[in-house]
Parts: C-alpha cells; sequence; structure tokens
C-alpha cells in the first residue's frame, strides 16, 4: 500500500525557491516602475480602492483629535473673550475721551478761527501674497481703484504705520513697505519735537533716520511718529523707536539707527487710510503755474502782432509804388511849400539891388 500525504499537507517548491522568486519579482517590479512608471494606474486604483477603508481605521484618532481641538478651542475662544471685553471697556473710555477732546478741539479752533484738521477715512484691505522681487519690500493688498484705493495713501495696522500705496490696478493694489531702501516718511521725535525724515536700508531689517545734526539731542529708546508736515501722512502715527545713535566728529550728521514699531512683514490685515488736508498750495507750484500761463499769454500776443506788423510794413512800400496823382496829400503839401521858396528867393534878389546901390560907381568922388 502506497503512503501518500493528504492534499492539505503537500508542499510544493522550496522555501528558498520561493525566497529567491519573490525577490526577484520585487526588484523587477521596482526597476520597471522606477524607469517605465509601469505600476502608475495600479497605484492609483489601489490608492482609490484602499482610501474608505483608510478613513474608517482614522475614524478613532480623528473624534480624539476633534475633541481636543474642541476643547482648546473653546478655551481661546473665552481667553480671546474675555480680553475683547477689556479691550472694548478700554476704547469706550478713551472714546468718551477723543469725544470731549474732539469737541473742545472744535470750540477752541473756531475761537481762534483756525481752519479745521483734516479728515481720515480708513479701508479694511488683506495682504495677498509678496511681490517676485525680492530686492524690494513690496506686498500686493486685495483691493484696487474700484474700491476707492488711492495712489500714494498711507497703510498702517494696529500698531503703527506699514508702507504706502504705490500702484493701483483695478483690483489690487501694490503697497511699498517701511523698509524699503526708497521709502521715505517725515517723522519727529516725540520727546523733543525734532523734526527729520526716516529711510529704509538695502537690507530691510532697519530704518536710517538722516539729516540729524551731532549737537541734537536724540536719545536711545526714543519713539518717531510721523510729522503730518508731507501733507500725506496723518500726524502722530507710531513708526519707530531709536535703537543705536552713533555721533562721529568728522560728520556733520549723526547716524540713528531704527527699528520699526509696526511688524511690517508679519501684518496680514491692514488699513489703508483716505487722508485729505486742507491746506494752502505750495507757493512755489503757485509761481510755476502763473509763469507757465505768462509765457503761453506772450507768446499768443507776438504771434497775434506779427501780421499786423506786417500790415504795417507793407504799406509805405505801396504808397512808393502809387503815383503822385492818385496821393493827394504829398501833393498839397508841394503846393504850400512852393510860395514860401519864391517870397524867400525875391527877398534875397531885393537885399542884392539895394547893396549895389549903396556901393559908389568906380572913378567918382568920396
Amino acid at each position: 500500500m502506497e503512503y501518500s500525504p493528504p492534499p492539505l499537507f503537500k508542499q510544493g517548491p522550496s522555501a528558498l525557491a520561493r525566497l529567491i522568486f519573490f525577490v526577484v519579482l520585487a526588484l523587477a517590479l521596482l526597476i520597471s516602475d522606477a524607469r517605465f512608471n509601469t505600476l502608475e494606474i495600479v497605484r492609483g486604483v489601489l490608492g482609490a480602492g484602499l482610501y474608505p477603508l483608510q478613513r474608517a481605521a482614522l475614524v478613532p484618532r480623528d473624534i480624539f483629535m476633534g475633541a481636543a481641538d474642541l476643547a482648546v478651542t473653546s478655551a481661546t475662544l473665552r481667553n480671546e473673550n474675555t480680553k475683547l471685553k477689556e479691550k472694548n471697556l478700554e476704547l469706550s473710555v478713551k472714546a468718551g475721551d477723543a469725544a470731549q477732546l474732539t469737541a473742545e478741539n472744535t470750540h477752541l479752533r473756531a475761537l481762534l478761527q483756525l481752519g479745521s484738521r483734516a479728515s481720515t477715512q480708513t479701508t479694511p484691505v488683506e495682504v495677498q501674497y509678496d511681490t517676485r522681487d525680492p530686492f524690494t519690500q513690496k506686498v500686493v493688498i486685495g483691493k484696487g481703484a474700484q474700491q476707492g484705493i488711492q495712489d500714494g495713501a498711507p497703510v498702517v495696522n494696529e500698531d503703527g504705520v506699514i508702507g504706502q500705496v504705490t500702484r493701483v490696478f483695478p483690483l489690487q493694489s501694490e503697497v511699498t513697505l517701511l523698509s524699503d531702501k526708497d521709502q521715505a516718511v517725515p517723522v519727529q521725535i516725540v520727546r523733543t519735537g525734532l523734526r527729520s525724515v526716516i529711510y529704509g536700508t538695502p537690507k530691510g531689517d532697519t530704518l536710517d533716520l538722516r539729516f540729524v545734526p551731532i549737537s541734537a539731542d536724540v536719545q536711545t529708546g526714543d519713539e518717531l511718529v510721523t510729522s503730518g508736515l508731507d501733507g500725506i501722512y496723518p500726524p502722530g502715527l507710531p513708526v519707530a523707536k531709536v535703537v543705536r545713535v552713533d555721533k562721529q566728529a568728522d560728520t556733520a550728521f549723526a547716524r540713528v539707527v531704527c527699528l520699526p514699531i509696526a511688524p511690517v512683514r508679519g501684518a496680514r490685515q491692514l488699513l489703508v487710510l483716505h487722508y485729505e488736508i486742507n491746506q494752502p498750495p505750495n507757493p512755489e507750484e503757485v509761481e510755476a503755474a502763473a509763469a507757465a500761463k505768462e509765457a503761453k499769454d506772450n507768446k499768443g500776443k507776438k504771434g497775434k502782432a506779427a501780421p499786423a506788423k506786417s500790415a504795417s510794413a507793407a504799406a509805405p512800400a505801396a504808397a512808393a509804388s502809387t503815383p503822385a496823382a492818385k496821393n493827394p496829400e504829398p501833393a498839397a503839401a508841394v503846393k504850400k511849400t512852393e510860395p514860401a521858396a519864391t517870397k524867400k528867393a525875391e527877398k534875397s534878389e531885393h537885399a542884392r539891388k539895394a547893396e549895389s546901390a549903396r556901393k559908389p560907381a568906380p572913378g567918382a568922388a568920396p
């Protein structure tokens, strides 16, 4: 009787042969997929089929994380709500003081017959992205000319000045940040009232307060605000703080290094100011406009006088070419001068005869 193992326990190829086969198959699949992307479709089908299973396996984790986020979010929201209420109370007190100061300011200006202060309106905007030029400090905001954004308008946030609108598109605008090397803002020191101009630097990390004499009273920690003398920035906006003052004997100006108060690069929500100031025009611009108008008028008068002069010059030539019979005035003048010449000739003839009569004849006795 021949003994054979049942079909369940039948052994196929050896374990070593199976290992070699699967290793070779894995290597072939890896090489073909790496070079020819042969398994891309298979991978996509398997990923789409296994996605529901993956989501079902991640449900417990998502529930746990959602509960933790909800607890953290609730605590955060409660803390922010408390801070906002405190801030609201503080701002309400400041609003009451500001209203009282505004009424007092209006009364004093009317008493002193001074003009009203400029009005400032704001437009909230949001930064969309940075510009492509890595050598400039500029960002693009999501509102443009259709939303009332004007070229040259200052841009601020709750901390201070951020920059200025330098290019306006229909739906977007370009803002040059305060730290840009070509940006300049007229400022003054709060402590002393010294006025100067602050510029950005090529690196964009600090600000440079220029045209400060060595003898000026500038100290580390002084706060700089906008002076409002340029008519673009409202006065009193925080700009920067002084961090270093270098005074050298061989230069006329001190080197003052400042840092911006507002987070220039970190700001996301901004305000665009529409600052309108009622001030008289610049005298130099008025004089230039008057000179240009006068020059234009003189040019027009010279153009009109040239034809008249040519007509007056042509009149004597026409008179010279016309015969005397056609011009009675010269003939009358000749007739008036002829009797005078005749009378003069007759008088000279009588005088000659009288002189010859008074002379004695030759050979007569005296």
